[in-house]
């Protein structure tokens, strides 16, 4: 593995699961690994779980974190190619990223969305010109389109369940995710990245729902089955994913805030007694009802542990590629 942008950078989504799982029964065991070796991780917006897990799964094996918040400490980063830096921008990542290669072995980078240009946000420049420049593997902490660490974590987590109790010979789980309100627009991160997986992963009856006018792009979703009736996409769902994004084709805008479609223990009922997941945070009573955050049906503090879990098979996977 060279970098971890997107599914399509994992050759095996099973094996790299299992690697994940050993990890999470054996911490420590391949800590000489990383010895002498850096990983950078660079957060253009916030993080709490996304960086704390990358932290941990760095150390355990062997390498030394360093954390870098460049909004805040450092200089404003320009990223497009030929500009006249004449505005706020002081730094031009093609001068910025080789240095970073320079004293880092892997570089793990965090960006957002702006939600206001579709297309600015869906070329993924931000990364990409990491990529391009900075001469060493790259790692997405999430990106303006994907978030490929969350997104394999959930696989994990599905795995996890499903060998615990396994379905009868020849069926697949039918995992649905849907649509929940919120106070504000979202990125389509998220939900553009569990679909890409799932329909990568190809072990399960995908569906997804949400209201009209909320289709994700076709690229990530082509695959699944697109249910606009979040009671009729939920029945006999095995995993139902909870997840708000905001309008891609009018972009970045809220259409639709129905508190209907928030899950609760009625929605519930219409499921194979599902697990929720939900990739936190959560605004409860807003997505999520506490009756099912609450529940023994929840399942999203394993789903938030396991983030340890897949940030080091990645890393290790990459390591052994250097």
């Amino acid at each position: 593995m060279k970098n971890f942008v997107s599914v399509n950078d994992v050759t095996d989504i099973d094996a790299l699961v299992q690697k994940a799982l050993q990890y999470k029964a054996n911490p420590f065991g391949d800590k000489a690994i990383g010895a002498n070796k850096r990983i950078g991780l660079l957060f253009l917006n916030p993080s709490l779980r996304t960086r704390l897990s990358t932290q941990l799964a760095a150390q355990n094996l062997g390498i030394e974190p360093i954390v870098f918040n460049v909004d805040k400490e450092g200089w404003a980063l320009e990223f497009e190619e030929g500009a006249i830096m004449s505005g706020n921008t002081v730094e031009h990542i093609k001068d910025a990223a080789p240095i970073l290669g320079s004293y880092f072995d892997i570089l793990c980078i965090r960006t957002f969305p702006g939600l206001k240009n579709r297309d600015d946000d869906y070329s993924e420049m931000y990364i990409n010109q990491f990529m391009k420049y900075a001469g060493v593997p790259v790692i997405s902490l999430e990106s303006a389109t994907l978030h490929p660490l969350q997104s394999f974590t959930d696989i994990i987590t599905i795995q996890e369940h499903l060998l615990d109790s396994p379905l009868a010979e020849g069926c697949k789980p039918k995992i649905v995710l849907t649509w929940a309100p919120h106070v504000k627009p979202l990125p389509q991160c998220v939900a553009n990245s569990f679909s890409q997986w799932v329909n990568a992963w190809g072990k399960a009856d995908f569906v997804i729902t949400h209201p009209e006018d909320y289709e994700l792009d076709e690229k990530f979703t082509k695959g699944a089955t697109i249910i606009y009736d979040q009671k009729e996409a939920l029945k006999d769902a095995d995993f139902v994913y909870v997840k708000n994004w905001s309008t891609y084709n009018d972009y970045g805008k809220i259409y639709e805030n129905d508190p209907r479609w928030m899950l609760n223990e009625d929605s519930l009922e219409l499921t194979n007694n599902a697990k929720v997941m939900h990739c936190l945070p959560v605004r409860r009573n807003v997505e999520l009802s506490d009756e099912i955050l609450d529940s023994t049906n929840s399942i999203v503090t394993q789903q938030a542990s396991n983030r340890v879990w897949a940030a080091q098979a990645v890393i290790s996977e990459i390591l052994r590629a250097q």
